[in-house]
C-alpha cells in the first residue's frame, strides 16, 4: 500500500510539481491544500499517512499547522519545506513537531522517506 500524502503550498504550479515528482515515485497524494486552515479540513478528510507543508503562506504559517496537526493522536507525519534554507528555521521546526525539512529544491521519494523511517 502506498504513502499517501498532502500537499500544502501557496502556490499551485509548485503543488502540481511535487505531485508528479511523488507519484512518478510511489507515493499517493490524496490531496492539495493552498493555506493552512485548508490543510486542517483536508487532512481531517483525507488522513494522509504525511502532510508535506510549506512553512510561508498566508495567514495561519506552516509552523502553526503543524503544531495542531501534530498534536492529534492519529498524527500524520508532517515534513516542514521552503524555498529557504532550513537553518533559518531550526528552532521553530523542533518546537511545531513535525519530523524534518526538506528545502523545496530537494524534494523527492528518497528525501521523504528518509524522514519517515
Amino acid at each position: 500500500m502506498p504513502t499517501t500524502v498532502l500537499i500544502v503550498d501557496d502556490h499551485q504550479s509548485f503543488r502540481r510539481a511535487v505531485r508528479l515528482v511523488l507519484e512518478y515515485e510511489g507515493y499517493e497524494v490524496v490531496g492539495e491544500a493552498a493555506g493552512g486552515e485548508e490543510a486542517l479540513r483536508v487532512a481531517g478528510e483525507t488522513a494522509p499517512n504525511v502532510v508535506l507543508l510549506d512553512v510561508n503562506m498566508p495567514g495561519m504559517d506552516g509552523f502553526e499547522v503543524a503544531e495542531r496537526l501534530s498534536a492529534d493522536e492519529s498524527a500524520p507525519a508532517v515534513i516542514l519545506t521552503s524555498s529557504r534554507d532550513g537553518a533559518d528555521f531550526e528552532q521553530r521546526i523542533q518546537a511545531s513537531g513535525a519530523r524534518g525539512f526538506i528545502p523545496k529544491a530537494e524534494i523527492s521519494g528518497p528525501r521523504l522517506a528518509a524522514l519517515l523511517q
